[in-house]
C-alpha cells in the first residue's frame, strides 16, 4: 500500500498524488521488461521532466519547482518504488545540477540552468576513477589550461548515464596541489575526444546505464568552469551531501516495494490452513521489515529538515544513507524469504530488489566511508 505520509503543504500532497499517478501510469507496467532487457528509458526521463519531477529543488526562476528537500524527497521515493533505476537516475541528474546551481555564475545559471531543469537535458556526474573511488582526492583526470580552453585528459569510472547523458559535471586535476588542487567542469556530451567505454556488467538496477568515460583532449572553453580552480572538491563534497539524501530516498522506496509485495504474498500464500502472515514467525519477519521502512523515511526527512533550514546536516545526510541503504538490504533480503521458493525465482520483482539494494551500501561513499565521516564529526 502506498506510504502514509504527513506533507508541510497542500500543494505538496497535490505534488505526491501527481507523481504516484505519473509513476503508476508510464513506469509500473514496464519497469520489469526494461530491466530484463537492460533497456535505458531516455523516453520515461523526459515524462518526469515535463512533469517538473527532475527539478523540484531548485528555484523557479530558474526553471526549477521551488520545493524544499522534504518534499523532493519524498517525490523521488514515489518514484523509487517503482524503479530504483529511474529513482538513482533523478537523484544523479538533480547532482549534475548541483555544482552550476551553488558555484556558477549569475551568468552561467540563467545561459544554462533552465535548459537542463527543463527535462530535455540529463545530466552525469564524474568525480570517481578506477584507483580513486572512494579518496577522490587521488584522481588523476587533468584539466590543462590552454589560452581560453582547458583540455581534460583521463578517465572516469563508475558514471550514471555515462554516454547516455548531455551533459557531464567534470571533477578534473588543474595543479599538483592534493585536494586543492581539482576543479569543476560542466562539459557538453558532444564535445570531441568525450567517449564512453562499454556499459559496466552490473548485479542490478539494468536499465541504468554505467559506463567509464574517456577524456582524450577533450578542449572546454574556460567559461564552462564552475567556481575558481582549485575549488572543485568542496563543490563535490557539497553536492555528495545532498546526492546521499537522494540514494536515502530511492532506498526507502525500494524497500517500501519489497515490503508492500512481501505483505500481499503473505496475505495470500496459505500454509497449515491458514495465511502466513497469521503465522507469527512469518509476521513478525514483515512487522520488522515495516519498522525499519519507517525509521528509514524518518531518517532522511529529519537530515532534509536541516539542510531546509540552512543548517550544517552533513553527518546526518551520511547517517540517513547510512540507514536507509542498510536497512533497504535487510529488507529486501526478508521479502525473498517471506516468498520462500518464488522469492528466488524471477517470477516475482523481489529477488530484482535484493539485486538492486546491494548498490546503494557502495555508491554514493561506501558505508564504510559514512561511518568514516560520522565518527570523524563525532570527534571534533
Amino acid at each position: 500500500m502506498p506510504a502514509q505520509r504527513l506533507m508541510p503543504t497542500e500543494e505538496s500532497t497535490d505534488l505526491i498524488e501527481l507523481t504516484r499517478s505519473i509513476v503508476d501510469k508510464e513506469l509500473r507496467p514496464v519497469i520489469a521488461d526494461l530491466d530484463a532487457s537492460a533497456t535505458f528509458p531516455r523516453d520515461v526521463f523526459r515524462t518526469l521532466g515535463r512533469a517538473g519531477l527532475l527539478s523540484l529543488p531548485y528555484p523557479e526562476e530558474f526553471g526549477g519547482g521551488g520545493q524544499p528537500y522534504e518534499v523532493y524527497l519524498q517525490a523521488l521515493e514515489e518514484i523509487a518504488s517503482a524503479s530504483a533505476s529511474v529513482g538513482v537516475g533523478v537523484s544523479v541528474h538533480a547532482l549534475s545540477c548541483f555544482g552550476l546551481f551553488t558555484a556558477g555564475t549569475e551568468d552561467q545559471k540563467q545561459a544554462w540552468l533552465p535548459e537542463m531543469l527543463s527535462g530535455e537535458l540529463l545530466g552525469a556526474y564524474c568525480l570517481s576513477e578506477a584507483h580513486a573511488g572512494s579518496d577522490p582526492a587521488a584522481m588523476r583526470t587533468r584539466a590543462v589550461r590552454d589560452g581560453d580552453d582547458y583540455v581534460i585528459t583521463g578517465a572516469k569510472a563508475w558514471t550514471t548515464h555515462g554516454g547516455r547523458a548531455d551533459f557531464y559535471k567534470v571533477m578534473a586535476r588543474t595543479s599538483d596541489d592534493g585536494s586543492r588542487g581539482i576543479s569543476c567542469f560542466l562539459v557538453p556530451a558532444d564535445t570531441p575526444g568525450l567517449t564512453a567505454d562499454n556499459p559496466e556488467q552490473k548485479m542490478g538496477l539494468m536499465s541504468s546505464t554505467t559506463a567509464t568515460m574517456l577524456f582524450d583532449g577533450v578542449r572546454v572553453p574556460a567559461e564552462r568552469r564552475l567556481g575558481a580552480e582549485g575549488q572543485g572538491l568542496p563543490i563535490a563534497l557539497a553536492g555528495l551531501d545532498a546526492g546521499r539524501l537522494g540514494i536515502a530516498a530511492v532506498a526507502t522506496g525500494l524497500a517500501q516495494e519489497a515490503l508492500d509485495v512481501a505483505v500481499a504474498y503473505a496475505k495470500e500464500r496459505e500454509a497449515f490452513g491458514k495465511a502466513i502472515i497469521d503465522h507469527q514467525g512469518l509476521a513478525f519477519v514483515l512487522a520488522d521489515m515495516a519498522a525499519a521502512v519507517e525509521s528509514a523515511r524518518a531518517t532522511y526527512l529529519a537530515a532534509a529538515r536541516l539542510k531546509d533550514a540552512g543548517r550544517p546536516y552533513s553527518r546526518q545526510a551520511s547517517i540517513a544513507k547510512m540507514v536507509c541503504t542498510d536497512n533497504a538490504m535487510k529488507v529486501t533480503t526478508d521479502a525473498v524469504q517471506v516468498l520462500g521458493g518464488a522469492g528466488y525465482t524471477k517470477d516475482f520483482p523481489v529477488e530484482r530488489f535484493m539485486r538492486e539494494a546491494k548498490v546503494m551500501q557502495i555508491f554514493e561513499g561506501t558505508n564504510q566511508i559514512q561511518r568514516l565521516v560520522i565518527s570523524r564529526s563525532l570527534a571534533r
